[in-house]
């Protein structure tokens, strides 16, 4: 039952995730990330809490976005909401589209139907923009698709730690 609640809230837009659901919404994510890329972001410590930790205070961006038709913004570890320039609270309402400049979100969007249909998408490279104007590229991006524990798509999510300001 609380599967289907936490499914149900990630398809939602206006998603607030507490610390709680920050938790299951990060176990998700590496979870998804080990089925579908067959790596892991961090060596888990068996503890959920102190792996929230190690995403949330990481030397890399790690987010995610529900499975909209136009995504929403569901989770950044601190590293991307300081790389786009966002609180928490501003984060979780932006648009995933809106991370990227118009003249590139063409792109983006192919890039995200190949993950729909592969599971993901490795080597991704893309220019960015913060909610302050400031251009990045992000390098050897990984992005994939976010499962639920019934192997149903919840979302997306991205991983990198190469970025350039441009």
């Amino acid at each position: 039952m609380f599967t289907l609640i936490l499914s149900f809230l990630y398809k939602q837009n206006n998603v607030n995730l507490g610390v709680m659901d920050k938790i299951e919404h990060v176990k998700i994510l590496l979870d998804s990330f080990e089925k579908l890329v067959q790596k892991q972001i961090i060596v888990r410590t068996g503890d959920a809490v102190k792996d929230l930790k190690l995403i949330d205070e990481g030397a890399f961006a790690l987010v995610s976005h529900n499975a909209e038709k136009d995504p929403i913004l569901n989770y950044g570890n601190q590293f991307a909401l300081d790389l786009w320039d966002l609180n928490w609270d501003n984060f979780i309402k932006t648009p995933s589209r809106k991370t990227a400049e118009i003249d590139l979100r063409t792109r983006r969007e192919e890039v995200l139907k190949i993950v729909i249909k592969k599971g993901f998408y490795d080597e991704y490279e893309g220019v960015r923009i913060s909610s302050k104007g400031k251009r990045f590229r992000i390098k050897n991006a990984i992005i994939w698709n976010v499962l639920d524990k019934q192997n149903g798509r919840v979302g997306q999510a991205a991983y990198f730690t190469d970025i350039e300001y441009i």
